[in-house]
């Protein structure tokens, strides 16, 4: 498949195998695991998936939410590799278009995007928070409300206190505004500790369900899956 062009080379772990399965059933997921585990190759996938396979109207299909716009750099350079990969295998350019979208664009830039929305748009909250309000990004809210089906936040754990309510809110205008219902993902690598691994997705479940408003249980709270590399259950203390 196309998608196979795209992450040529790459083996999936356990808990990314589950997640995408998740995302491709059209299901909201929460992925909690270890910092370098490939947590954003589990809603990349699920949304290349999608993308790929079917055909669309122009406009913003995905918006990915990152705390901080290094990450954004980082991840656009994660899908730039992904890119490249589709054109070595097929020789043809990736047919997803994508985007940041952030105060470190140029005016001139954003505007190109403004009059030509991207399939992907990589921002902040704080970016998305102003899309939702400016008038100069009015062509931006129109393409999100007509077209948007996946909605993610990247470091989901951050979002706490008084941002977390903003956020929150403002994923509830969101869903309000939208004409189809929208796919939530989040990702974090802290999200809870103490008690039985069911009672902690518990927990993660209902952040999901206050943060984005959607229905969460415990199938949709991904976690990893981790092996003992030591057989020896006693210490060398000397």
């Amino acid at each position: 498949t196309q998608l196979n062009y795209v992450f040529k080379g790459y083996d999936l772990y356990r808990h990314q195998v589950e997640a995408i399965q998740r995302g491709v059933e059209g299901k909201s997921f929460i992925v909690t695991s270890g910092t370098g585990s490939g947590k954003s190759l589990t809603f990349l996938a699920t949304i290349f998936s999608d993308l790929l396979k079917n055909s669309y109207d122009d406009g913003i299909k995905a918006i990915l939410v990152y705390p901080m716009n290094a990450l954004i750099n980082s991840q656009e350079e994660e899908i730039n590799k992904y890119a490249k990969n589709y054109l070595k295998e097929t020789g043809s350019q990736f047919p997803v278009t994508y985007a940041k979208y952030t105060g470190q664009e140029a005016g001139d830039t954003r505007n190109k995007i403004r009059d030509n929305p991207p399939d992907i748009l990589l921002t902040n909250y704080m970016m998305l928070e102003l899309m939702m309000t400016r008038a100069s990004e009015r062509s931006m809210r129109e393409s999100i409300f007509s077209n948007l089906k996946y909605l993610v936040y990247d470091e989901l754990h951050t979002y706490r206190g008084r941002q977390g309510a903003d956020v929150s809110l403002l994923n509830r205008r969101i869903h309000a505004s939208c004409d189809t219902s929208v796919i939530c993902i989040g990702t974090s690598a802290t999200m809870a500790s103490g008690g039985t691994l069911k009672e902690q997705k518990e927990t993660v479940a209902n952040v999901g369900r206050q943060i984005f408003d959607k229905e969460f249980d415990v199938s949709q709270i991904i976690g990893e899956y981790l092996e003992n590399t030591t057989t020896s259950d006693v210490v060398d203390r000397d």
